[in-house]
């Protein structure tokens, strides 16, 4: 009961998080420069013809107005007509973000195969070559921008070696989804994996030095066993921590990986609508990414009190 309590506490936090995104990046979005009506119509539109697309869209009320109209329909669950897709962006959403999901999911498997064995294997060996080899190496994926990572995976293995992935797109069926994501995914973890490997190899040392990892090799506990079941879940607690943090970073290279591969996923999508200044569509996209980082805080937080036992009992 009491965790339920806490799930509903942290679900009402939502609603103030909510409205001062929508506040402030509503009049943030209007302080670019540029017309959206303008842009739409090109540089030869008349001014009577503005006016009238104005008119249609309500910018030509005061802001403040805008605003509350905005508010308004969001409260309904509207979140307002696309001035560009012809589309209502909830609907534009729908079909944009299951690209994007596809890309988060598989970076974060490929994320976790990288990680976990290669801070194991660091950790196990503390001050070894093969220690030092696993904390270099990973960091050039850090230093090397993702852009520039999956052009080069795109030539490499979109073109060199025979087009064994996909250059771009989506694909079709599940296949189609899983072979035209290795490529975007695998860069994005690259990217991601040097961090959890140095934060995991970390946890890992302080865990292996502890009273209850002697005593579990006291009693004949194989290595590979005691890892698996006992050091690498006691050390996943503040990679999880660490994981939740960069997720704004995780959040910019995958934006990058969307372009590069030509994703049609949500981020390509919010890309394109700062270009046109399609203000619902950038509204909606971030109010919704506000409301889902804040949603995987909280499962963040429920992960960390089932693998550790003091956040449970905090909880």
């Amino acid at each position: 009961m009491d965790r339920l309590s806490y799930v509903f506490r942290r679900l009402l936090q939502l609603i103030p998080v909510a409205f001062g995104v929508t506040l402030i990046v509503f009049f943030m979005i209007h302080l670019i420069p540029g017309d959206p009506a303008r842009t739409m119509l090109g540089v030869h539109a008349t001014p009577d013809a503005v006016d009238r697309l104005h008119k249609q869209w309500g910018l030509d009320q005061p802001l403040y107005q805008q605003y509350l109209d905005f508010m308004n329909r969001l409260l309904h669950g509207d979140l307002g007509e696309s001035l560009f897709y012809n589309l209502d962006v909830k609907t534009l959403l729908i079909q944009r973000v299951g690209p994007t999901l596809w890309l988060l999911g598989m970076t974060t498997i490929f994320a976790v195969i990288i990680a976990v064995p290669l801070a194991t294997l660091a950790a196990t060996k503390k001050d070894s070559s093969r220690d030092q080899a696993i904390r270099v190496v990973p960091m050039f994926g850090l230093a090397m921008p993702s852009f520039w990572v999956g052009i080069i995976l795109i030539l490499l293995f979109g073109l060199h070696l025979g087009r064994l992935f996909p250059v771009g797109g989506y694909g079709d069926g599940l296949l189609g989804h899983i072979h035209s994501m290795i490529l975007p995914a695998f860069t994005v973890a690259l990217f991601i994996s040097p961090i959890l490997i140095r934060s995991l190899r970390a946890s890992l040392l302080n865990v292996l030095e502890s009273d209850y990892i002697t005593t579990a090799r006291s009693k004949g506990i194989s290595e590979r066993r005691m890892l698996r079941r006992h050091a690498v879940p006691a050390a996943a607690a503040p990679v999880l921590t660490l994981a939740g943090v960069t997720v704004p970073v995780m959040v910019t290279n995958m934006v990058l990986v969307e372009l590069t591969f030509s994703i049609p996923g949500v981020f390509q999508t919010f890309r394109s609508s700062m270009d046109n200044e399609d203000y619902p569509v950038i509204m909606g996209i971030v109010i919704s990414a506000a409301v889902l980082v804040a949603i995987g805080s909280l499962l963040v937080d429920l992960a960390l009190a089932w693998l550790d036992p003091k956040t449970r009992n905090a909880i």
